[in-house]
């Protein structure tokens, strides 16, 4: 079960990940509050936090085509390292008291950017530190880490706003980048060069697109996805901080959201243990949990309801987390996949501004339950549209191997007698 962790490589690449979710998860809470700390106003939140997912949407493309030109292991460390950069600064900004919506605003646009150039090359570097065999188990074992460092950063986000101010959490968030700058430079692999490295970015992207396309059941989940995401951030990232404060207050709202992590903790062990043949399926299907948060912010905005909806929340989404990784990984050539994973965040992060920037008037001209509803009634669309594909319902994963047969003996050190790592083979048959 746990036999990805032989490998150095991937005990590196999850300890990074773990880090970068440990201040992910303080970041929202501490900058939700920062913003209307300063002006009080929903609509200057959803332009903050609307201005750095508009730069991850312009730069994710961009992105891929860095990570399979150049080796993974330099975009993640020089990413992070901008990142902690930004941060640090929004942080100085905020305790000084010198913060403004504009210095906000740009300083969110440029984290974005940092973003965008390490999504691609963090999601396509798995399948280079581990077996084939192994890419299920792996995904789940980094999700289980990455949801632990979540389940602590949104308690601790929560309780540093409500003890000593939206500025500390931003600063740990600062220093979390840097953490995670130092554990990438360990993730040693061999480069997976694409064969087009020679030509233009054009020729990379349109190279990239074709991969996309060739498979519908991808770009489905992904338009289903642009609905869903964008439901979600303004629903939960920007009406959700507003509801709390009227209702069960800051700290609760910090364990809400860990509580959603905890599902996500449970998601993942039960993830480990799956083994079915459409996998996609499954995690497409358990989408519908999705809508819980929502309907629990509109109906009934108390701890027990909320944290009983995350709890559920955080079950589902580990389920579709790893059958979605699972499957791009084990059908998409290793120099191709972090131009298809940039595809994949382009097509689902695009609405996800729309959605953060429109929800505050909406929400003003209709109202706040009323928002939230709609919002709900949208996830379940979109996942219900997911699910009319022919496609997504039949697509076979590969079983993962016994974790006792996974790593030969006497070469699970981690160090430089590592067994080798293949790139997973296309099965243009299959896909």
């Amino acid at each position: 079960m746990f036999a990805p962790l032989r490998y150095a490589a991937f005990r590196y690449l999850a300890a990074g990940r773990l880090i970068n979710m440990l201040g992910n998860a303080i970041a929202p809470v501490a900058l939700a509050f920062a913003v209307l700390d300063l002006t009080g106003s929903v609509r200057d939140l959803g332009l903050v936090v609307g201005a750095r997912s508009l730069m991850n949407v312009l730069f994710v493309l961009f992105g891929g085509v860095l990570a399979d030109r150049i080796p993974r292991r330099l975009v993640l460390v020089g990413s992070n390292v901008l990142g902690a950069l930004t941060q640090a600064v929004v942080a100085a900004l905020v305790l000084t008291g010198t913060a403004t919506i504009p210095l906000l605003l740009v300083l969110g646009a440029a984290n974005g950017v940092v973003s965008a150039l390490a999504q691609p090359a963090s999601a396509a570097a798995t399948p280079q530190t581990v077996p084939p065999e192994l890419i299920q188990p792996a995904n789940a074992i980094l999700r289980l880490g990455m949801n632990a460092g979540m389940i602590g950063g949104a308690a601790l986000g929560g309780l540093l706003v409500a003890a000593a101010g939206p500025g500390w959490g931003l600063a740990v968030d600062a220093l979390t980048f840097a953490l995670a700058a130092a554990a990438f430079a360990g993730v040693r692999v061999a480069s997976t060069r694409s064969a087009s490295t020679g030509t233009g970015i054009l020729a990379d992207l349109r190279e990239g697109w074709s991969e996309f396309t060739a498979r519908t059941w991808v770009w489905v989940v992904v338009l289903g996805f642009m609905v869903l995401n964008a439901a979600l951030a303004g629903g939960v990232n920007v009406l959700g901080p507003a509801v709390a404060d009227e209702t069960i207050g800051r700290g609760a709202w910090g364990v809400v959201l860990a509580a959603q992590t905890v599902g996500m903790v449970v998601g993942g062990l039960i993830a480990l243990r799956i083994r079915v043949r459409r996998l996609l399926l499954l995690g497409v299907a358990c989408m519908f949990a999705e809508s819980f948060l929502l309907l629990g912010l509109a109906l009934a905005p108390t701890v027990a309801v909320l944290v009983a909806a995350g709890v559920a929340v955080g079950i589902a989404v580990e389920q579709f987390a790893v059958a979605w990784e699972t499957s791009i990984a084990q059908h998409i050539p290793a120099e191709r996949l972090a131009r298809v994973y940039s595809y994949d965040m382009l097509g689902s992060f695009v609405a996800i501004p729309l959605g953060q920037v429109a929800v505050g008037p909406v929400a003003g001209a209709i109202g706040t339950r009323e928002t939230l509803l709609i919002l709900a009634a949208l996830v379940v669309a979109s996942v219900v549209g997911m699910l009319a594909s022919r496609d997504v319902r039949r697509l076979r994963t590969v079983a993962s191997a016994p974790a006792a047969d996974a790593v030969p003996a006497g070469r699970a050190d981690g160090g430089s007698g590592d067994p080798p790592v293949t790139a997973p083979a296309e099965r243009a048959g299959r896909a």
